[in-house]
């Protein structure tokens, strides 16, 4: 696994997923190696309509399922950017020498990972929790809450899949291209591609990958005078807004380094190697930047 980018092809023909495929294959020489599956659904809060409960701006959350994990967006317009707080924080330091403005107790996006891919669901339908799908299908189901209110509980609303393939382009690119799509009803949206370079999984060595991520992703779509491209790929400071260390990961961290014993030799030893970051592109993690770099790109279009 490695860096990887998106394009979205906004108006592709129904006809895009094979134009797509036959490039790949007859002029980038690829190969098939199976089907690309995704699952996302947006829901939004609705503590706003408790009676006696005032919210300055209701959260948002956006879920998107790939094999067997869920990688859920939660944003807080009320709460402040990771940058921002950091910002606050040394004008505090400076207008006030030995003090620190505390943190808060969460920063404007959450990004957690779960699993197995119903679990969300289920949480949210036994804690009677006021989410609901932001587009509805119809009728709402309820549920008793506390002193014999009603909260509203998950009702079946629409929601965006992507339905593709993988091919690979020799032994060092993975091409995912899908067809986006609103169910129930099928109606397309343009296709979502995905081009990942294996051999870079650090993100500190990725400084010139971006415009070679997006030649590659133009140069497998077809050649269209009328074709709407837009491309996406990630970089750290903004994977820092997200991925931020929790509280309790700095205090972990300090403690690790306050129990290692000084060194002041300038020779190197083994161990003295940073270790990987938990942020690097591959497992998991890799998933993780995917999934936002999903999200982001299909809730700027408002399909999210």
């Amino acid at each position: 696994m490695g860096f990887s980018g998106l394009t979205r092809w906004t108006n592709a023909p129904t006809t895009g997923l094979e134009l797509v495929a036959q490039n790949i294959l007859k002029n980038h020489q690829g190969t098939y190696k199976g089907k690309w599956q995704i699952s996302m659904k947006s829901f939004r809060s609705t503590l706003g309509s408790v009676p006696g409960f005032q919210v300055p701006f209701e959260r948002s959350m956006c879920t998107l399922t790939v094999d067997d994990n869920v990688f859920c967006m939660i944003e807080d317009p009320a709460a402040p950017m990771r940058a921002e707080y950091l910002a606050q924080a040394a004008d505090f330091a400076r207008a006030q020498p030995g003090m620190t403005l505390p943190p808060p107790t969460h920063y404007r996006h959450t990004f957690p990972t779960l699993s197995p891919p119903n679990a969300l669901e289920q949480l949210l339908t036994q804690l009677r929790a006021r989410w609901v799908p932001v587009r509805q299908t119809g009728g709402s189901n309820t549920a008793p809450g506390p002193a014999g209110q009603k909260s509203q509980g998950l009702a079946t609303g629409a929601h965006l899949t992507v339905d593709g393939h993988v091919y690979a382009i020799g032994s060092d690119w993975l091409v995912r291209a899908g067809t986006v799509s609103i169910s129930p009803g099928g109606a397309m949206k343009g296709l979502l591609l995905e081009a990942e370079y294996v051999p870079v999984p650090v993100m500190e060595e990725t400084f010139e990958m971006q415009p070679l991520l997006t030649d590659l992703l133009l140069s497998i779509l077809p050649n269209m005078s009328d074709a709407k491209i837009v491309a996406m790929t990630l970089g750290e400071w903004q994977w820092a807004e997200v991925e931020w260390d929790s509280e309790e990961d700095l205090e972990k961290e300090a403690e690790r380094k306050k129990a290692g014993p000084e060194e002041d030799d300038i020779y190197a030893a083994d161990g003295d190697h940073p270790p990987c970051k938990k942020t690097d592109w591959v497992g998991i993690d890799r998933d993780r930047r995917s999934a936002y770099l999903m999200i982001n790109i299909l809730k700027q279009e408002g399909l999210l």
